[in-house]
């Protein structure tokens, strides 16, 4: 039950002149790495708490554990959503952002009006809705809260200021605009075939 920090699919500088190397290498190795060993260390309280027979606090740490595994699988998932090849939508994939929100342009416009309406420190998500076979976009609240169980996440946009500060400031729509030419489509479209493949799971998980 030991989390371990993923080693990304490129350097730190491949995602340039998106997204700095300086930027990968923190957000990476520092903030990526503390919610491993946050979401590490609420297991180990807990496990204490069971063997000591003292639950007093286990609320605490069950709180502490989704925070920080929720952390770890979102950047997972953010990690592979980007490449420095970028690439567009195809295949399954462009027939579902063109049947479900009228195309790609579309579709990243409310998107990118999700992400830049993120109050504070989040996400945005566009997910497989297991329940309702349909994609949705939604906004996730720091790293856990504000979503409903049985989503698939496909791509996910990190808005927490860690993740652009450096290079944009305060200013978050540049971020977003950038953030589109480096997409790995390949990856959200295996992600989807994935969630919508007989049997699918509606757990929240990397690849």
């Amino acid at each position: 039950m030991t989390y371990t920090l993923p080693e990304l699919g490129y350097d730190y500088a491949a995602l340039e002149p998106h997204i700095s190397g300086k930027i990968m290498q923190l957000h990476h190795d520092k903030h990526h790495q503390a919610y491993v060993t946050g979401a590490n260390t609420a297991l180990e309280k807990l496990a204490e708490a069971r063997s000591a027979g003292d639950l007093a606090a286990v609320n605490l740490h069950s709180k502490n554990l989704a925070f920080n595994l929720g952390g770890h699988v979102n950047h997972t998932v953010f990690w592979e959503n980007m490449s420095p090849e970028g690439g567009e939508p195809a295949g399954e994939l462009l027939a579902m952002l063109q049947d479900s929100f009228g195309g790609v342009e579309a579709f990243k416009k409310h998107f990118a009006a999700v992400a830049a309406g993120v109050q504070g420190s989040g996400w945005a998500v566009l997910a497989w809705d297991t329940v309702g076979a349909n994609p949705v976009i939604v906004q996730l609240y720091d790293q856990q809260a504000n979503l409903a169980l049985g989503l698939v996440p496909l791509l996910m946009l990190d808005v927490w200021e860690h993740a652009y500060y450096l290079d944009y400031l305060n200013v978050r729509a540049d971020y977003i605009a950038a953030w589109w030419n480096i997409v790995n489509w390949h990856d959200v479209a295996a992600r989807l075939e994935r969630a919508t493949s007989p049997g699918a799971s509606g757990l929240i998980v990397p690849a």
